[in-house]
């Protein structure tokens, strides 16, 4: 008996040890694809880096973040080449990286090569519009960012009007009234700061508790004006960003929260951190050292934001920590946050409104007055906010689809893939550690 007990032992050892052997050999193997294909894709991503800089001097604003070696930005200065030959330069790249076979790429390798294709797509898109081809919105938002929305007439959006119209109290336009009622939520000026800095400290308490955080990372807060935005975040690189918040029109109490956690935990910050020490860092994929903005990087980036609000905040634990922390802080009566909470929640199903008058807009089918008119009667707003939301457009385009249809494909992909919190913030942790795509999303 102890005979056979002993030559089990041994050959279940024996198993083990060429299994184990076995798994080494294919992740040396797996490790060694990976290696060959970073050797042929490092010099081409050093390439977009430097075509995207260069597009960057060519457009304010095209840039959102870099933090490589500064030598390229000033080649990029310096650069004599005209537009078209950039033009040109950016297709050449395009078509060398596309060329590369994907037998043998490792299903990384492949998301690493199918994200720079994606990008260059992007960049090839914004250059037509740089050089002066005009694009209507289904081609330009397609172009640029992977996807278009399915665009509703106004018309369908009416049922939802009337339903907000019996819930708001008062007597006159819907809008005004809809403004009078909402003014009551008003963050005071004096008191911005201490809000901010208590719904961005729960954000980021809320994400740390999933998701392990760079080691020194940090934000800096300034409250800004003369913005068409409400909130940016600019991040710095080393696990830094410089966060602001429009104070153009008055702050409401909802909004402290949704910017700490868009532009902060889990969103902006945490996403940039994130691309900079898993890619950037770790595996040396220098690419996501910039981020152009007119990218499919900015649809995940905005859809993984916007769906960070419910991630960290679910059912009802954001109106909950309003009532109990933000409310008294601002000197509000959280005995009436039920109401204000009533009517956020009704405008949700008025999301889609934005990107049909912007497509409208965009494509010459209203001016400007008639945009604003309409971003009033639809969105529910004044006439202030409504002359916002078009200078976005005006200054963005396109880029409004990215916050909608964005948090709808984020929310969609780790809904139907989570049946738990845990399982729902590691989906969230790999989106946002990946080079991910809108099509990884579907």
């Amino acid at each position: 008996m102890t005979k056979k007990i002993l030559f089990l032992i041994s050959s279940s050892l024996i198993i083990s040890a060429c299994s184990a052997e076995k798994s080494a050999n294919g992740e040396t193997a797996l490790s060694n694809e990976q290696s060959k294909a970073d050797k042929i894709l490092d010099p081409l991503a050093l390439e977009y880096i430097k075509l995207s800089l260069e597009m960057g001097e060519r457009e304010a604003g095209y840039v959102d973040a870099y933090y490589g070696p500064a030598s390229y930005k000033e080649e990029a200065q310096k650069s004599e080449r005209g537009l078209e030959e950039l033009g040109s330069a950016i297709d050449d790249l395009k078509a060398r990286i596309d060329s590369i076979p994907s037998d043998g790429l490792s299903s990384l390798s492949q998301r690493r090569k199918d994200f720079l294709i994606a990008q260059l797509t992007a960049a090839q898109t914004r250059h037509k519009m740089l050089s002066g081809e005009t694009l209507d919105f289904r081609t330009e938002s397609l172009g640029l960012f992977g996807v278009t929305p399915d665009i509703k007439p106004l018309r369908d959006y009416d049922d939802v009007i009337e339903k907000i119209d019996a819930i708001v109290p008062g007597e006159g336009a819907l809008p005004e009234r809809i403004n009078a009622f909402e003014n009551q939520y008003n963050i005071p000026k004096d008191k911005l700061k201490l809000v901010f800095d208590a719904a961005i400290a729960e954000c980021k308490k809320r994400t740390a508790q999933y998701i392990t955080l760079p080691e020194g990372e940090r934000f800096t807060l300034e409250f800004v004006t003369d913005k068409s935005w409400s909130g940016y975040n600019y991040y710095q690189g080393n696990y830094e960003s410089l966060i602001q918040v429009n104070t153009d029109l008055p702050i409401r109490i909802s909004r402290a929260v949704d910017l700490g956690c868009h532009e902060g935990y889990p969103g902006h910050h945490t996403l940039n951190m994130l691309l900079e020490e898993n890619l950037s860092n770790d595996k040396g994929w220098k690419e996501f050292s910039i981020y152009p903005l007119y990218s499919p990087q900015s649809l995940i980036a905005e859809g993984s934001a916007n769906y960070g609000i419910d991630l960290a905040f679910p059912n009802d634990e954001k109106i909950k920590f309003e009532q109990e922390i933000l409310y008294p802080l601002a000197g509000l009566d959280p005995k009436t946050a039920d109401a204000y909470q009533a009517l956020q929640e009704a405008r949700q199903d008025l999301a889609g409104v934005r990107f049909t008058i912007s497509s409208q807009y965009l494509n010459g089918e209203i001016d400007r007055d008639q945009a604003i008119a309409l971003t009033q009667k639809y969105g529910l707003v004044n006439k202030e906010r409504a002359s916002q939301s078009i200078d976005f457009t005006d200054q963005y385009r396109s880029y409004v689809i990215n916050y909608g249809l964005g948090q709808k494909m984020v929310a969609d992909f780790i809904e139907n893939n989570a049946s738990d919190q845990k399982t729902r913030w590691g989906l969230m942790e790999k989106l946002l550690s990946e080079p991910s795509l809108p099509d990884d999303l579907k």
